[in-house]
């Protein structure tokens, strides 16, 4: 055995016991961080504005603190921005998580000393309890990759910004550097393609153990490595490639075609980081669900789905959160964020431990005609189209056509197939007979005759890379959204069709 995963061991199985303590404490750890977050709040801009001394309770604090997406939070970042003290949190942030984000323009999210742990032992925990629940420590001797942003950062108001893959892998520890690639250069080539070639480039001939990144841009670098090396399989090109760790999308649409391009079995493990905080992980290799984290500078709310438009939206602790409900997540953290809506929604497959999947996103939904179709719910359906097909999906979106010049409208998807289905209508009934099971609303329009049957556009072969390389969002951590009520996104897509 090798010296690093020899030292790791012992590591791992003190922060393995810590998350395992933690899951019978999640309750009483979130109320003593609310206490913590209100004793450092009340002394703030914000916290004053919001009465945050007299606050005592949960209940109080709903009171005083409403809940905010980042728009209503942009007057408190511009004046940090400015230079202003002790505005959402003690003192000014050490950095700037910069994020164009899928519901609005550029986001600053600022990161303090206090939050930045968060970020860097969510993922550590991920990788001790893996190292324990599958007894395989010696990924830690080879090369690791995290196809991440650059780390060369820019000033935004005296604050040091950028992407959070960036900030983060100025975190690296010591004793990984040897470990890690992309060598730092290539990292901060801020061209995907140019940066993706090099990185192929430079691991082509590497032992690598562990790669990391957002699925759609790993199955990237994996059709380049196999173009490459005449079509080999990935673990053919990596036999000791032994983890992968993925997160920033529901895997699962990803997942057969990565599992192709390896070849081989390789463990997963999955990961709910976001520029607000690292919220959940995958704790161990043979449970549903990723596991709340609970105690790390992050007070968590749950509102349930279908009120997060209303004036007074039920808001919820994690004591009262049920199973199999879809609820928006709130949080309220050490960075300095209150009652802040991530845009994400998850649901909960237990509450001993509390394990959740993230089901999607809260303006990534269809509505046009009042059938409220969430991410989860399309994810379903063309995912069992697929099995059922014995294809493969690269890569889709979905708008609605209302205005047709026959017929009724319907929801128009634009999906790369990896192999076209040789009957498209065929298959478009099925993903819609699917859809209808998951969603009464859904059905009742279609067997009311308000919509009729949905319509597939087969896309080209790498179609939604340049359609993002098309609008300078290729690569990092972008991602194509798959729901939205206008036909921004499928205008654009047009020349692209097949």
């Amino acid at each position: 055995m090798k010296i690093k995963s020899f030292l790791a061991r012992p590591y791992a199985a003190i922060v393995h016991s810590k998350v395992r303590k933690g899951m019978a404490t999640a309750v009483a750890d979130q109320q003593s961080i609310l206490q913590y977050l209100l004793k450092h709040g009340s002394k703030t801009l914000f916290g004053k504005e919001h009465g945050m001394q007299q606050v005592k309770t949960y209940e109080e604090f709903k009171q005083a603190v409403p809940v905010r997406d980042y728009e209503a939070f942009t007057p408190y970042i511009d004046k940090i921005k400015s230079g202003t003290q002790n505005v959402l949190w003690k003192g000014m942030p050490i950095y700037f998580a910069k994020t164009s984000g899928t519901t609005s323009g550029a986001k600053y999210i600022p990161i303090t000393k206090e939050s930045m742990p968060n970020h860097i032992n969510g993922a550590k925990s991920a990788l001790m309890c893996y190292m324990i629940e599958s007894g395989n420590s010696a990924f830690a001797n080879g090369k690791m990759i995290f196809l991440s942003g650059s780390p060369e950062l820019e000033r935004v108001g005296k604050i040091p910004t950028g992407r959070l893959s960036g900030i983060v892998n100025h975190y690296v520890p010591r004793y990984l550097r040897g470990n890690q690639l992309p060598s730092y250069e290539t990292n901060c080539i801020e061209d995907w393609e140019v940066k993706l070639d090099k990185i192929v480039q430079e691991t082509m001939n590497e032992q690598m153990s562990l790669i990391s990144g957002i699925p759609p841009w790993m199955q990237m670098y994996f059709d380049w490595l196999s173009e490459r090396n005449g079509g080999k399989k990935i673990k053919e090109l990596f036999p000791n490639l032994q983890v992968i760790v993925h997160g920033g999308v529901n895997f699962e649409p990803y997942k057969a075609k990565l599992m192709d391009s390896l070849g081989a079995h390789v463990d997963m493990i999955e990961t709910f980081p976001a520029s607000e905080g690292f919220f959940a992980f995958q704790d161990t290799l043979d449970k549903e669900g990723l596991l709340l984290n609970t105690n790390a500078g992050i007070f968590y709310e749950f509102i349930p789905a279908g009120e997060i438009a209303n004036e007074n939206p039920t808001r919820l602790s994690l004591a009262d959160v049920k199973v199999g409900e879809n609820y928006a997540l709130i949080v309220s953290t050490d960075a300095g964020l209150w009652g802040y809506s991530i845009g994400d929604t998850v649901r909960f497959v237990s509450t001993d431990p509390y394990r959740l999947v993230v089901t999607g996103r809260i303006k990534h939904f269809i509505s046009a005609f009042g059938e409220h179709v969430i991410g989860e719910e399309v994810e379903y359906a063309i995912m069992n189209a697929a099995k059922e097909y014995n294809t493969r999906i690269t890569e889709f979106t979905i708008a609605p056509a209302i205005q047709v010049t026959d017929g009724l409208p319907y929801h128009e998807w634009f999906i790369e197939f990896e192999t076209i289905p040789a009957d498209i209508d065929s298959f478009a009934n099925t993903v819609n007979s699917f859809l209808m099971q998951k969603n009464i609303y859904y059905n009742d329009l279609i067997t009311g005759k308000i919509l009729q049957t949905l319509k597939i556009r087969p896309m080209k072969k790498s179609a939604f890379i340049e359609y993002m390389k098309s609008i300078g969002k290729l690569g990092g951590q972008n991602k194509v959204p798959r729901l939205g009520n206008d036909r921004k996104i499928a205008d654009a897509l047009k020349p692209w069709i097949e």
